[in-house]
C-alpha cells in the first residue's frame, strides 16, 4: 500500500496528467507552503512512489529535466 505522502503525491500528478509540476509545487500540494527544507524530500518519496507502481505499469512519473515530475500513461 501506499503511505499518505505517496497517495496525496500520486494524486497531485495524477490531477495534471502531463503537465510537470516542480519541487516546489508539490511540496505546496503535498506537505505545505509554509515548509522550508531541501526539495530533495520529493525526489525520495518519488522514489518509493515508483518502485510501488513500477508493479502496477497502469502509469508512471517521467523526471522533466529542470522542471520536476509528471504522471504519464503508457
Amino acid at each position: 500500500g501506499l503511505t499518505r505522502t505517496e497517495f496525496d503525491l500520486l494524486a497531485a500528478l495524477s490531477a495534471r496528467p502531463q503537465q510537470a509540476l516542480s519541487r516546489r509545487q508539490l511540496i505546496d500540494t503535498v506537505w505545505d507552503p509554509a515548509w522550508v527544507g531541501d526539495e530533495r524530500l520529493v525526489d525520495v518519496h518519488i522514489g518509493h512512489l515508483r518502485r510501488k507502481l513500477s508493479e502496477d505499469q497502469a502509469a508512471y512519473i517521467d523526471t522533466v529535466r529542470g522542471v520536476g515530475y509528471r504522471m504519464v500513461t503508457p
